[in-house]
């Protein structure tokens, strides 16, 4: 199966390469057609996901990557194993970080956010699974500290990169009060009920230390792109896309 992928290039960063997978062909009434990557969608069959993993792995020139058991939480693992295409993956969390050529970062989603990380220098690389949980607890932020500590960087070296997520228009949340909080309150629109949560995560990694000028954003709403994207909210039934990071191998 061939994929859709669209390629992002840090500026000036060319050992760091990232990608988002994007829908191909997808079927009007198969939500998870397309591409999906995840065998924990009920549904899909394993053959397809065989399929598409093995044609990420093909058109992106990579034998293997990392990848978590993502729970909707703030866990950040260091050095991860790689995991083969036909491989399930083991280890939980929803974010991973190294400094290991040739091991890419591998990120599902089906509305939230993936955010992939840079520093600087092109030798250390972090990829994040955030969804609104994890804008809640502040993972944005931990994230950035804890792989700054590890690896002895500082926040204003990193890059971030949002990948394609739910937009401001249609991340509806009718319980905002007992789901997020006051504190959560200026990014929220009560005539329709949504949260910017693009605005909110630029916020948080400005908070971690980001400089503005190194925070970008694939401005694509999941929801509102059914040829492109996978999107949770619109069918529970979804699959889900890839986002990847990795450094290049000399």
């Amino acid at each position: 199966m061939s994929v859709n992928v669209l390629a992002f290039h840090f500026p000036g960063l060319p050992q760091v390469g990232c990608a988002f997978q994007l829908r191909r062909d997808p079927a009007p009434d198969a939500p998870a057609s397309g591409g999906n990557i995840s065998f924990a969608v009920n549904g899909d069959p394993a053959e397809n996901v065989l399929a598409a993993r093995r044609g990420l792995a093909a058109g992106l020139h990579i034998a293997h990557w990392a990848e978590l058991r993502q729970v909707h939480g703030d866990g950040l693992l260091f050095d991860p194993e790689p995991v083969a295409a036909e491989a399930q993956p083991v280890a939980e969390g929803d974010g991973m970080a190294t400094d290991r050529p040739g091991l890419p970062l591998c990120i599902k989603t089906a509305d939230c956010q993936p955010i992939l990380l840079a520093h600087t220098g092109g030798r250390h690389i972090a990829a994040l699974h955030v969804g609104w949980r994890g804008n809640r607890r502040g993972f944005p932020q931990s994230a950035v500290r804890r792989f700054c500590e590890r690896y002895r960087l500082s926040p204003r070296d990193i890059l971030a990169v949002r990948g394609p997520s739910l937009g401001p228009d249609r991340a509806e949340f009718i319980h905002f009060d007992t789901e997020w909080g006051e504190g959560f309150r200026p990014w929220f629109q009560p005539e329709n009920r949504t949260v910017d949560l693009w605005g909110l995560t630029r916020h948080q990694l400005l908070e971690a230390g980001l400089e503005a000028r190194h925070i970008f954003g694939v401005d694509i709403c999941t929801a509102s792109n059914p040829r492109l994207c996978f999107s949770h909210r619109r069918h529970p039934a979804s699959g889900r896309q890839a986002s990847l990071i990795w450094l290049r191998e000399d």
